[in-house]
Order: C-alpha cells, then sequence, then structure tokens
C-alpha cells in the first residue's frame, strides 16, 4: 500500500460507520488490555508486551513521557520491530480499508503508523482510540435500550425459547452473544464466556444495525434475568427488557425433558469428548453433579438427593452405553419442582404485558407481522 495511494484515507473518528460497516480494526494495545475489552473482529498486534507495557508504564510516572519514548524505544530491539512490522504489515496488506487504534489514538497508534510509513505503507488511525469507540457503543447501547421496540420471547425452562428466537428475522441472541445458557447448566463444555465489555460492545453493535436499518420494526429477544452466567447485564438494557411486552411460548413437559435432553447431554456429551478427550468423563460429570449442587439449597435436600442419584445412574449409563434416557426423569422434576415454580414467582413480579400465548410454529407466524402496539 503505497503512500500515495492512500491520501484519501484519513485518520476517522466516524465510529458509527467503523462499527455499521465491520470495518477491519488492528489493535495495538497489549495484550492484557485487549483481553479486558474489545470489538467484534478486532485484530491484536501490540506495540509493547504486557510486561514492556508495565515497564514504560513505571517509567512514566516516575520520569515523565520523555523518559518513557526513551525506554520504549530501547525495549524496540532490531527484531522486535521486524516482527511488529511484519504483523502490521500482513494486516495492511489484507485490511487495505481498515485501521489502527491503540488505548486513546495516541502514542501506540502513531508510533505505529510511523514506523508503517517507514515501510512505505500510509494506514489511518482512529482518533481517540478504544476509550473513544468504548464510549461511543455504551452511549449508542443506552439510546437502543430507550428507543427500540423490544419484544420478549417467554416461557417456562426448555420451552425452546432459543431455538424460536433464531428463527425470527429480527432478533439479538443474547445467550448466543455470552457464549452461555440461561440455566445453572447453561455454559460451554471449556466455559469460554467473553468479558461483560466484549459481550456489551457485542449487543452495542447489533442494536445499532438494527435501528440503522430497520426503523420502526420490533427487535426480538429473550426473557433473560440481569445475570447470562458471568454476564451482568447493564441497567438501562435489563430495565428495557422488563417494560418490554412478552411473546410466551408454550410447550407440553414432555416436550420441554426432550428438548433439554437433547441440548445439555445428547449435544453436550460429544463436545465434551471433542475438547477433553481423555478426560471428557470426569469433566462432563462435574458439569452436570457440580452445577446441580449450586441449586441444592433452593431444590431442599430431599429433591436434591433424589435428583443427584438419578443422574449419577444415567451419567453411568450414559458413559458404558451411550444410552441417555435416564436423565429424563431427574430433569422432569426440575422442570416441574424448581424451574417452573420459579419461573412463575418472576412472572408475578414483573407482570410483563403479555401480547401473544402459543406453540413454536405459530410464535413463528404471529411474528412476521406484528408490529407492536
Amino acid at each position: 500500500m503505497a503512500a500515495d495511494a492512500a491520501v484519501l484515507r484519513a485518520d476517522t473518528e466516524d465510529y458509527r460507520r467503523l462499527f455499521l460497516d465491520d470495518v477491519p480494526l488492528m489493535d495495538v494495545r497489549a495484550p492484557v488490555e485487549f483481553a479486558q475489552g474489545a470489538f467484534p473482529g478486532a485484530r491484536n498486534l501490540p506495540l509493547l508486551d504486557d510486561s514492556q507495557r508495565e515497564a514504560i508504564g513505571k517509567r512514566y510516572q516516575q520520569a515523565g513521557q520523555d523518559e518513557a519514548i526513551r525506554l520504549g524505544l530501547e525495549l524496540a530491539t532490531p527484531a522486535i520491530r521486524a516482527q511488529r512490522l511484519a504483523a502490521w504489515s500482513e494486516f495492511c496488506r489484507d485490511h487495505p480499508d481498515g485501521y489502527v487504534y491503540c488505548f486513546r489514538g495516541g502514542l501506540r497508534s502513531r508510533t505505529t503508523q510511523q514506523w508503517l510509513r517507514e515501510q512505505g505503507i500510509d494506514y489511518p488511525l482512529v482518533r481517540g482510540g478504544y476509550k473513544a469507540m468504548r464510549r461511543f457503543l455504551i452511549d449508542a447501547l443506552e439510546r437502543s435500550a430507550a428507543e427500540l421496540q423490544l419484544v420478549c420471547i417467554g416461557g417456562l425452562t426448555g420451552s425452546g425459547k432459543t431455538r424460536v428466537l433464531r428463527q425470527v428475522r429480527h432478533h439479538v441472541d443474547f445467550e448466543g452473544l455470552a457464549n452461555h445458557r440461561g440455566s445453572a447448566f447453561g455454559r460451554d463444555p471449556l466455559d469460554r464466556q467473553p468479558s461483560t465489555i466484549d459481550w456489551e460492545n457485542a449487543v452495542s453493535i447489533a442494536m445499532l444495525r438494527h435501528r440503522e436499518q430497520y426503523p420502526g420494526i420490533p427487535l426480538f429477544v429473550e426473557d433473560e434475568g440481569r445475570l447470562i452466567g458471568r454476564i451482568n447485564m447493564p441497567d438501562s438494557l435489563y430495565t428495557a427488557l422488563l417494560r418490554a411486552p412478552r411473546a410466551i411460548l408454550r410447550a407440553p413437559v414432555e416436550q420441554r425433558v426432550e428438548l433439554i435432553r437433547e441440548d445439555y447431554v445428547e449435544h453436550a456429551w460429544p463436545a465434551y469428548r471433542r475438547a477433553h478427550g481423555v478426560e471428557a468423563r470426569a469433566q462432563f460429570s462435574c458439569y452436570v453433579l457440580d452445577n446441580l449442587a449450586r441449586i441444592r439449597k433452593r431444590l431442599g435436600g430431599e429433591r436434591y438427593a433424589r435428583v443427584r442419584r438419578q443422574f449419577e445412574s444415567a451419567l453411568e449409563s450414559l458413559f458404558e452405553s451411550g444410552e441417555d434416557a435416564g436423565f429424563a426423569d431427574g430433569i422432569r422434576l426440575l422442570l416441574e419442582e424448581y424451574y417452573d415454580p420459579m419461573y412463575r414467582y418472576q412472572q408475578e413480579l414483573k407482570q410483563p404485558r403479555v401480547v401473544f400465548e402459543g406453540s413454536d410454529s405459530e410464535l413463528l407466524e404471529w411474528a412476521k407481522s406484528w408490529r407492536g402496539g
């Protein structure tokens, strides 16, 4: 990318366009900063590694900016500089429409620009950096929560709300973005939830796109609690969910037991085998029994002991013969004696406005034409 070919690409602070157009972003912050919060699709190609960042930060506090810059130049050995430039140059070639950013759009991103220019590559930066883009998304999420016409798909545990939600054209899947399903058994085989900041950024972008592309069209989401695994939903979004109307998905208990068994056993067990190999049995047993133990107090001692015995026997059958039907009785007990009463109690507290009740096929047909009211 020659410098004269990139003249038309100035530095930018058009954060809206960056996120709406899914513009490639090169993040030159340190890995520890990237892990704490980043944007969907951004690639971390740091100028400084974590230890270098820490050392330069201490020098800055002790001796000021000039000394910090001097230390940075000392740490940038020829080998390190060549390594950084190779990675940055490859990104620039692969993404000629992208931008580079650091935390505030200051020293690190401008240093990256300068090193690239010395190689004949002119690559623009995001003014304000990560901090400004994050602020934009926080404000955008609050605006979306206030302005969008949300519809919550609700229903008893196991009724298939997530499956139905994903078939609605205009939706945002909070649980999918959180890599977690909404129950005590909801974590994935490797427990890979994003940070709360990453989740908020992804949700904000998804809702911004809907607001921009489909003004006036309702956006369907799943009825959620404030917590999705370890992710704590921001107040503005949770308040919007509480006031949104509900479309209630109805399903008989036999169907719900089958859906739970499919999602949490039939589909989960192969995923654990792929993820954990020889440790899969131990890990899957912990997944089932430890998560059951988390709700022991609310279940009560007698019910907890009964379900645990059923699940222990079912696990043994699963491991020996591949048969998972033994989980059904325990699942049914949890639904009818724990999750269903808890759901009804929560609905009594919330007193939501219900605008539809029906089966999965009926709800999907209704969602096609409903425009609010």
